[in-house]
């Protein structure tokens, strides 16, 4: 059985998860990562995704985040997000908000470096919405 670490996962809204768990999968900038207890030091942004967190009793927790960093030491993980809910609690008319907020930066953008920020910002969101919303 996989040893247990600490895990908080943190909005400015509330404190959504502060336990002992054995793994959490996390939308780092650079790709998907596998924490686990014992994980060498790293900081890294979160892109918009879900983070799946195994729980010391061996159930799986999906919780959907808008961004942030990760601080991750040997004894645990800290998650600050821009924002996160339970993928259960997603507001579908949320995400369709924030989607079209994209679509309209994207349109708006002044120059280039903008216009592709946008541009991956809203494809991000996009897959997020595939991968948690049914068809």
């Amino acid at each position: 059985m996989p040893e247990a670490f600490k895990f908080e996962l943190v909005s400015p809204e509330r404190l959504l998860v502060s336990e002992q768990v054995e793994s959490v999968v996390i939308p780092g900038a650079e790709g998907e990562m596998t924490v686990m207890a014992h994980h060498a030091p790293v900081m890294t942004t979160i892109k918009p995704g879900v983070v799946t967190v195994k729980t010391a009793e061996g159930k799986a927790e999906r919780y959907v985040v808008f961004g942030g960093f990760a601080d991750i030491v040997p004894a645990g993980c800290t998650l600050l997000a821009e924002s996160a809910v339970a993928v259960g609690d997603i507001d579908r008319a949320d995400l369709a908000r924030r989607i079209q907020e994209a679509r309209e930066d994207v349109a708006d953008a002044k120059d280039d470096e903008r216009r592709s920020k946008a541009e991956q910002f809203l494809s991000q969101l996009t897959t997020l919405e595939g991968a948690i919303l049914p068809a």
